[in-house]
């Protein structure tokens, strides 16, 4: 089922008749926030019901927009967010890629500067691959990304899109292995606040959109046994630490499961015993600790891999 996901603003009182339609449609709910008279939501639906959606938002007299990023958990990843190395172009960058729906993580590498002595260690390579997929901001120097800093990037298995300031040409990107590259955008003290400058940004988005792309259409081919927004409703209903959790994002759904920020030392058990139909958690994915700060990750199992266990 093709899933479309949205963001409504709009007035407080009346947001209540869009949750029900959404339940009705048989869509999830990510996030809602009020704030005096304004609410905000976060939604996905059945793609053939928009049109449903969107004359209800009208009665409303509100407004809603697309939000493609929607499920996803994206890293912004740069050689270091330090003063002298990409600061602006890198808040820009994340918060641009959180407009679109998308739960953004912005990483510096503790050794990626300089030239020779540049390097990305296999924790960091690890805490990258932990997300759906990573932009990684470089510099300005065409010889430094070509024969420096392509190490930062040759080894991670995640979809990602590379910008930079230089344009490379399509036989140098194929020497290096990147597939989505967007120049113009390198080393910059100021915000982007140009037309054409909002347009790189575009740029970003839309290689985004299709490096997810191709990791949707491997999971329609083997999908999973349950969406990720399905164990995020259960955990919210049948955790009761749930309430208690500090983080904005308690539980951040993903392409194929979720992240739930609580301890995995101390939750993995609770987690899973949570049940969803028939089945337990920890029947249907795969709990593991994260290397940032122990959170827990459930990783959803597919039909082939539940087939291959005698699970269903």
């Amino acid at each position: 089922m093709n899933l479309k996901s949205y963001t409504f603003e709009g007035a407080a009182y009346q947001h209540e008749l869009l949750m029900e339609l959404i339940e009705d449609l048989g869509g999830w709910t990510i996030s809602k926030k009020i704030l005096a008279q304004e609410c905000t939501i976060t939604f996905t639906i059945p793609e053939r019901d928009s049109s449903l959606i969107r004359d209800l938002i009208l009665q409303l007299q509100a407004a809603y927009r697309e939000s493609p990023l929607l499920g996803t958990e994206i890293a912004v990843v740069s050689p270091t967010i330090a003063r002298h190395h990409l600061p602006h172009v890198l808040c820009d960058v994340a918060e641009f890629v959180r407009r679109m729906g998308a739960k953004n993580n912005m990483i510096g590498l503790g050794r990626g500067v300089g030239q020779r002595i540049c390097q990305i260690t296999t924790k960091e390579i690890k805490l990258i691959e932990e997300h759906d997929a990573a932009i990684i901001v470089l510099g300005n120097f065409k010889h430094c990304i070509l024969n420096y800093k392509s190490k930062l990037i040759s080894d991670l298995s995640i979809p990602y899109v590379v910008t930079g300031g230089p344009k490379l040409t399509q036989v140098e990107l194929d020497s290096l292995g990147i597939k989505y590259y967007i120049s113009g955008i390198g080393r910059l003290p100021y915000r982007f606040t140009l037309l054409s400058q909002i347009d790189k940004l575009d740029d970003i988005i839309q290689a985004l959109i299709l490096c997810l792309d191709e990791r949707r259409s491997y999971l329609a081919a083997d999908p999973l046994l349950i969406s990720p927004f399905a164990i995020k409703d259960e955990i919210e209903r049948q955790l009761p630490e749930y309430d208690d959790i500090a983080s904005p994002a308690p539980i951040v759904p993903k392409l194929r499961g979720v992240r739930v920020k609580v301890p995995y030392s101390q939750f993995k058990d609770k987690l899973g015993e949570i049940m969803l139909g028939d089945y337990k958690l920890k029947e249907l994915a795969r709990l593991r600790p994260s290397i940032w700060k122990e959170y827990t990750l459930i990783d959803i199992l597919s039909q082939s891999e539940a087939k291959h266990l005698n699970i269903m």
